[in-house]
């Protein structure tokens, strides 16, 4: 294992927005076995801390591998498309479209059935938006692109947050 490798190295794991989820979590436990703390302890104060900093490393690569917006990211800051969210709001040019159009909707409902419906078109724009950073980054190699559609991503998780924000609101 190196520091400097990326997380795709150090998992062992081909740098692809598809990745297989039970590989990561079975590659994390056998890397998290390697490197914990309590292995290194004959050796001394020096070699846990390594443990301990390579323990750390470990996890946050795991974080990053196994959620679909923060794989997506590195991949795209990897190829020289970081993602810039603060700074660069450029997204699709139809998804600003259904953007103003969910928010009205959110705004505009007054029952559960409306939040469900809702729901449930957020979650196909999840569905659709992760399709096409899967196309976008595996088969095209568009790292552009796919920081755009990363962005659109992001809006969605925070937009189905409001919803559920609302639900909340109302005791459901």
């Amino acid at each position: 294992m190196n520091l400097n490798d990326t997380d795709f190295e150090l998992f062992a794991v081909p740098a692809r927005f598809t990745q297989d989820r039970a590989a990561l979590d079975a590659r994390w436990k056998e890397l998290q076995r390697e490197a914990h703390p309590d292995r290194f302890a004959a050796q001394g104060a020096a070699a846990q801390r390594v443990a301990m900093q390579w323990s750390v490393r470990i996890n946050e690569a795991y974080q990053r591998l196994k959620d679909p917006i923060k794989r997506a990211s590195y991949l795209c800051a990897l190829n020289g498309s970081p993602i810039d969210a603060e700074n660069n709001t450029a997204m699709p040019s139809d998804f600003l479209h259904q953007q103003m159009e969910w928010r009205e909707e959110l705004d505009d409902a007054r029952d559960a059935a409306a939040l469900d419906k809702l729901r449930a078109e957020v979650e196909a724009g999840r569905a659709r938006a992760l399709s096409s950073l899967e196309w976008l980054i595996d088969e095209k190699g568009d790292y552009p692109g796919a920081a755009r559609q990363v962005r659109a991503l992001m809006f969605i998780e925070r937009f189905a947050e409001d919803i559920e924000a609302k639900s909340e609101q109302w005791g459901q």
